[in-house]
């Protein structure tokens, strides 16, 4: 067995090949003249884990091209992050189920699919195939303890989410609450005032996914309201369109966390062993 990453989960690959005790696949990436994308590999093995995060077109032709590279059906495909799981419905007549489309392509040349804290875990039976989430909740549980926070708040944007922030929150007994929170439109969203016991204290509000941070943002602004002493925000993709970072600072967020499913600055935290156990569990 080896991993081979794209472009964008090199270091994701390499910390999930050491934590699988195999070796990193070489894989040389560039670019014909007029734009489309060429990749190489180095020797293949029987079986290759193939980590891909999905964050633009890019990404996802270039991950479609390592699958074909790879060459066999025995092969893992691991999506940290899977761009475009978030139209999973049809709206409006004529769209396209995203989800769908981009699960139906990348079931081609793998086995098994494994994902990170993908939005809907219904979109996994668009793979056709044998499909896993993992969700990273002992890696946050592990980053909010040793980040020593005393007697913090555990906040979910809103209800929907709110079992992920209890399972967070469990282990230490934290306290835990979610936002009203009522989604207007694609990019639109009201948060409803709720009071909440913040009083002198540390929230950390934790999503799965920060985009615009146009609710963060709302929230902070709330919980500065109620009394709270900082706003920390933990996510498990930082996505931070827009300069999202900047205007979530500037609204008071004391600290922005996210793994590495996504690779960035902002990643704190990895979801490289959850990953590789999910490997090694399938193996046995």
């Amino acid at each position: 067995m080896k991993v081979a990453g794209t472009q964008r989960s090199q270091i994701l690959a390499s910390r999930i090949a050491n934590s699988l005790g195999v070796g990193l696949l070489p894989v040389h990436y560039s670019r014909f003249p007029d734009g489309e994308h060429y990749l190489q590999t180095g020797p293949l093995d029987d079986q290759t884990v193939i980590i891909g995060t999905v964050t633009d077109s890019d990404s996802l032709v270039q991950l479609l091209l390592l699958i074909d590279a790879c060459g066999t059906s025995e092969n893992v495909l691991v999506l940290p992050y899977m761009g475009y799981a978030r139209q999973d419905k049809q709206f409006r007549e004529g769209e396209p189920v995203s989800a769908r489309a981009v699960a139906q392509a990348l079931s081609r040349g793998v086995n098994r699919v494994i994902t990170v804290q993908i939005h809907d875990p219904a979109v996994l039976t668009h793979f056709g195939l044998p499909a896993e989430n993992l969700t990273p909740v002992p890696e946050i549980h592990s980053f909010l303890s040793s980040a020593g926070y005393q007697d913090p708040l555990i906040l979910a944007p809103d209800e929907g989410a709110l079992g992920f922030a209890l399972a967070i929150a469990r282990k230490e007994r934290w306290d835990c609450d979610h936002l009203e929170k009522t989604r207007l439109s694609g990019e639109e969203v009201r948060v409803e005032p709720k009071k909440l016991p913040v009083t002198a204290r540390t929230v950390v509000i934790v999503d799965d996914i920060i985009s615009t941070g146009g609710t963060l943002a709302t929230a902070a602004r709330m919980l500065y309201s109620q009394g709270a002493a900082e706003v920390h925000a933990v996510c498990v993709h930082g996505i931070f369109t827009g300069g999202a970072y900047t205007f979530l600072l500037n609204a008071g967020i004391s600290d922005l966390v996210a793994s590495d499913s996504i690779e960035s600055g902002y990643s704190r935290y990895s979801v490289a062993d959850s990953v590789a156990r999910a490997i090694q569990n399938a193996d046995h």
